[in-house]
């Protein structure tokens, strides 16, 4: 017997899964970019699918980066996916050998103990063959139903998991995640039943229903049992493409396309479905976010966020209240790229809004080797470019200031409003500015320029934030430093750290000045000083709140003054520090040593002492 009707609503519903895929994933990637469509077609038939199938096992099975985030969470996840896909694999191979072919249809592999709890007795010499699968088979039972009971504990106290608050549901998730939580009780029931009459379980599906049996009917209520794991499978099935669970094949797509080159746009496009469906509304992005846990700011979460457009009903607060801080992007196990979604929506928000620069007009700078671009914010905290002058005079550095007499906003205030066409405008001029100079080495004090400098500008020379350029000048010695015994934290700027990957540098820099000590959040962790220009709808006591938080994780270790890389940093964490707040650059001149220009008879003099 191979075939039954209470197969029919899970063979029907992973028909409806399979077709609602194939509509989906086809509409969107034939509206990909020309570019886009060829990258897909060049990739697949290379290493770079060994490499995403590789991520797809680590990521989207083993859950490695929510292992990384709290172990518990981590197997909670891994039990479910892992076990689920071990189920599906061993249960493949057993029923080779029960049907004795290599193709069965669908359902077979998943109902097997009904359909072979006829009685039969496999032949002796297969008998060990078979105990061994049936023995796999209740293990990785056992590992799904484990990570069940964490589920429903994760219910009740989310905090064991490092969750302090979980993401809502819609009712398309409510009926999934029911349906779900039901499976694998109903496979435990339905085989441990089954067994209780024919033995052909293993050390849980045996015990179990021999327990059963005690007190229920096994064989009147084994086949109801079936029916009732059969619905909650094609229940699950038909809710998955409209539920959080949509995040299951769609994370994989999304992994393979990534590895094939194609990348986030800055406007919305048929890409951006695949990362907006990938989303696993796990929560984790809901306690990374300062403006929601600190600024009490609703509905700024990647996970609500993201579900606003999965619903195509983007809304304005969540959309433009966001720091743009990146530290969502940084927690986030599935790498979506929160922030280039959010600045698309702006884009659409913008699109009418009229406006330009005629008035800027063409400028030049005398050439030099190197072109220093202070940046609106540097010019806002003159201390900044003050103390960059004086380093650059002191290690004889031949540079020009292309900004000195005012800054032209390099675009990213703009870029990150949406309003791309005005930002163009002025990264055009400044990048004819720059390119007059004749320069090998730009440098910037302002991460916030450097990021778009590096990402969109297109120029073709080395740009380096200050931190960098300072440190190179230690290393060549150019300039001198002194240490002192003085205790400093060091805050990473989002654009700077998060934003352009740059975290040892100004460590290593400040290591050459002063003693310093670990924040209780830093690197891709750190928080927003709260001044990002990202947000134009948050209060001003909205952003004191968030960053109080970031004050209290550079005092964890009690510092003597706290060391940052960035202006808007500086000058947004130093309203409330309660020691002193300098830039790198600034802690860089107390430290360095003057070195003394001798006349020609001392030269005459040392050389014959």
């Amino acid at each position: 017997m191979t075939f039954n009707l209470f197969v029919l609503p899970f063979f029907l519903g992973m028909i409806t899964l399979m077709v609602i895929l194939i509509m989906k994933y086809s509409r969107w990637i034939s509206g990909f970019e020309p570019g886009d469509k060829a990258l897909l077609r060049k990739g697949i038939f290379t290493r770079k699918s060994l490499s995403a199938a590789g991520e797809v096992f680590m990521e989207s099975l083993l859950h490695r980066k929510m292992f990384r985030r709290n172990a518990l969470l981590g197997f909670m996840h891994m039990s479910f996916a892992f076990g689920w896909f071990l189920l599906i694999v061993c249960g493949n191979l057993e029923s080779r050998i029960y049907s004795k072919v290599h193709l069965n249809p669908p359902y077979y592999p998943i109902f097997l103990k009904f359909f072979i709890s006829d009685g039969r007795v496999l032949s002796h010499e297969l008998m060990s063959i078979p105990g061994v699968f049936r023995l796999l088979m209740d293990i990785f039972l056992l590992l799904v139903l484990t990570g069940l009971a964490l589920a429903l504990f994760k219910r009740a106290t989310s905090h064991w998991f490092g969750l302090k608050k979980t993401s809502r549901h819609t009712n398309f998730d409510r009926l999934a995640i029911a349906t779900l939580w039901l499976i694998f009780p109903f496979r435990l029931l339905a085989e441990s039943l089954t067994a209780a009459q024919y033995h052909h379980g293993s050390f849980l599906t045996n015990n179990f229903g021999d327990f059963l049996a005690i007190f229920l009917p096994a064989e009147k209520l084994s086949y109801s049992a079936w029916w009732a794991y059969s619905l909650a499978l094609g229940i699950f099935f038909v809710s998955l493409p409209y539920s959080r669970f949509m995040h299951i094949p769609t994370e994989v797509m999304l992994i393979f396309l990534r590895h094939y080159g194609i990348k986030p746009s800055l406007h919305f496009n048929h890409y951006s479905n695949f990362e907006i469906q990938s989303c696993p509304k796990c929560g984790v992005c809901i306690d990374a976010c300062p403006v929601h846990t600190e600024a009490n700011a609703d509905g700024i979460p990647p996970a609500y966020f993201l579900r606003t457009l999965k619903d195509n009903k983007p809304i304005l607060n969540s959309t433009y209240n966001c720091l743009l801080c990146g530290r969502c992007e940084a927690y986030c196990p599935v790498g979506i790229n929160i922030n280039a979604l959010r600045v698309s929506q702006r884009i659409r928000y913008a699109r009418n809004l009229n406006g330009s620069f005629s008035y800027l007009k063409p400028t030049k700078s005398p050439v030099a080797d190197v072109a220093y671009f202070a940046g609106c914010m540097t010019h806002l905290t003159p201390s900044i470019k003050i103390s960059m002058e004086k380093i650059f005079t002191s290690a004889s550095v031949d540079y020009r200031f292309i900004d000195r007499d005012g800054s032209v906003c390099c675009g990213r205030p703009l870029w990150m409003a949406g309003k791309e066409k005005q930002a163009r405008e002025l990264m055009q001029h400044n990048k004819e500015l720059i390119e007059s100079t004749g320069c090998k080495t730009l440098v910037l004090s302002c991460p916030i320029c450097l990021k778009i400098f590096r990402e969109e500008y297109g120029l073709n020379i080395e740009m380096m934030h200050h931190s960098q350029y300072i440190l190179r000048l230690v290393n060549e010695k150019k300039i001198d430093l002194k240490w002192e015994d003085l205790t400093v934290s060091y805050h990473d700027p989002c654009e700077l750290g998060r934003g352009s990957g740059i975290f040892n540098e100004p460590r290593q820099l400040i290591g050459k000045m002063a003693n310093l000590v670990r924040a209780s959040e830093e690197k891709n962790m750190s928080i927003c000083c709260g001044g990002s220009l990202g947000s134009t709808g948050i209060s001003c006591y909205q952003r004191d709140e968030v960053s109080m938080l970031t004050l209290e994780t550079l005092m964890a270790n009690d510092p003597e003054s706290i060391v940052t890389a960035c202006p808007l940093c500086k000058k947004n964490l130093q309203k409330e520090s309660p020691v002193e707040v300098l830039d790198i650059s600034e802690l860089v001149i107390g430290r360095m040593v003057k070195k003394e220009v001798l006349k020609p008879e001392m030269i005459y003099q040392e050389e014959n002492f």
